[in-house]
């Protein structure tokens, strides 16, 4: 698995996902669209955590600059 999340998109994805939870956890948003703001910030946690988006990788994309 190649890096290709940039140190700022990093950053960006764990905001994001910090947000998300607050909104669910605080009862700001609930029911079905509140489980999927979870689920995408999970997924914007791990992503962060791991430095891959398989999104990313399947459009050749990268925010990394190259080594």
């Amino acid at each position: 698995m190649k890096k290709n999340v940039s140190n700022m998109d990093r950053i960006i994805r764990v905001i994001i996902a910090i947000i998300f939870a607050s909104l669910y956890f605080t009862g700001k948003v609930s029911g079905t669209f509140g489980i999927i703001l979870l689920v995408v910030g999970i997924v914007f946690l791990l992503t962060s955590i791991i430095s891959f988006c398989p999104l990313y990788a399947m459009f050749g994309l990268s925010t990394k600059k190259k080594d």
